[in-house]
């Protein structure tokens, strides 16, 4: 059977967000992200923001002098996550495929739902249309054969795209993209390719796979497929996923190791947020980043407990980032965080001044959420974190 994904991508989803909330915000350029003062990252930039050029992982200080007028808003993480869960009801109307790739997007497999709501695209277009009527927030969909081309679909036309790729048009659609819009491209990448004369998919396409391999090593066979159209990932829905992560790919490589560590924190921060709403702990804590050749390094610790506590996720996350990545570090173009290890079997019992120390950290977790859902993130620090030096 012919599968029928979507990918759907809010619009500015943390900057929308905060919009919403203060409407006297609309067409003013808007900033989600930490303070300059505190070497902040943007989490998020609305489209009148974009205009000049701010972007997110971006130092704020950068942001702020790129577009002085800007509104600078602390970012609100628990708030997000609720609308997250709102939008998310809407996509469980149409299937229980539904893999959340972060709090603002989304893969779905509706092939299944076809026969009871009709085709990919009519599914597309009520999504849609549900998340702005009833949310008043702005989707862009794609809907094609597999995950890959529903994501470049959805990003095509943004913001308030929706593109359909029929699967005798995928070749079509892909050829005249530049080629940055392979995954694990990029813009940077693409750099990469230009000194082969290479700028599109289409002239991607036509290298056989040995003379790529000759200058991609093994990511050559990942781009020659992606190239063809061919994508055979599974839809995972997120009661079938073995781990919880988070990442995030930057416009420019970055190796100021404060901002990547600053990003690193708020990765971690989202990652512990999924966990503990999803009622899940784990034992495992892994960082992923992507170096500006494409390769991409991985390190992992286990931890003696199974955890959702953002401090316990935050410091084993930095021991792998300060302590596992070869030094001098290169700059990056992407920085991931996740927790796996949900199955395995529970420590022995924690002493007692262990477990005491766990809930008093518990308890801090709770706290925070409740005052960054009221007050923003920003508000409180964790000590020993780069934010509360």
């Amino acid at each position: 059977m012919q599968r029928s994904i979507l990918h759907v991508d809010m619009d500015a989803f943390f900057a929308a967000v905060e919009i919403r909330a203060r409407p006297e915000l609309a067409g003013r350029p808007v900033i989600v992200g930490g303070r300059a003062e505190q070497r902040g990252v943007v989490a998020a930039a609305s489209y009148a923001a974009r205009r000049y050029g701010v972007h997110s992982a971006m130092p704020t200080a950068t942001a702020l002098r790129l577009c002085p007028e800007a509104v600078l808003l602390p970012p609100r993480h628990a708030l997000y996550a609720e609308v997250s869960q709102q939008i998310r009801a809407v996509f469980l109307r149409y299937t229980p495929q539904v893999e959340p790739l972060s709090l603002d997007e989304a893969f779905l497999d509706v092939s299944a739902s076809e026969r009871l709501f009709g085709p990919g695209e009519a599914i597309g277009r009520r999504i849609k249309q549900e998340i702005r009527d009833e949310l008043g927030l702005v989707a862009s969909v794609g809907v094609a054969p597999n995950k890959f081309i529903a994501k470049i679909a959805s990003d095509i036309d943004k913001p308030d795209g929706f593109m359909v790729v029929a699967p005798e048009r995928v070749q079509a659609f892909l050829d005249p993209l530049p080629v940055g819009r392979l995954w694990g491209v990029g813009k940077v990448g693409a750099k990469a390719f230009e000194r082969l004369g290479i700028t599109t998919i289409g002239q991607l396409r036509a290298y056989t796979p040995r003379l790529l391999q000759q200058h991609f090593g093994n990511f050559a066979a990942q781009l020659w497929q992606l190239a063809h159209g061919n994508d055979e990932w599974p839809v995972v829905s997120e009661h079938e996923a073995k781990s919880v992560s988070q990442e995030t790919t930057f416009a420019r490589d970055i190796g100021d190791r404060e901002v990547l560590r600053a990003w690193l924190l708020d990765l971690t921060d989202q990652v512990a947020w999924r966990l503990r709403r999803q009622g899940l702990k784990g034992r495992t804590v892994q960082i992923k980043v992507r170096l500006a050749d494409f390769s991409t390094l991985t390190r992992a610790q286990t931890l003696a407990q199974p955890t959702d506590i953002t401090d316990e996720i935050w410091r084993a996350a930095l021991r792998l980032f300060e302590q596992r990545l070869p030094q001098p570090l290169p700059p990056l173009r992407l920085i991931g965080v996740g927790v796996s290890g949900f199955d395995a079997v529970q420590a022995a019992q924690e002493d007692l001044f262990a477990a005491q120390g766990r809930q008093r950290q518990n308890r801090i977790d709770a706290v925070m959420d409740r005052v960054a859902e009221r007050y923003g993130r920003g508000s409180l620090f964790r000590a020993g974190t780069p934010r509360g030096k």
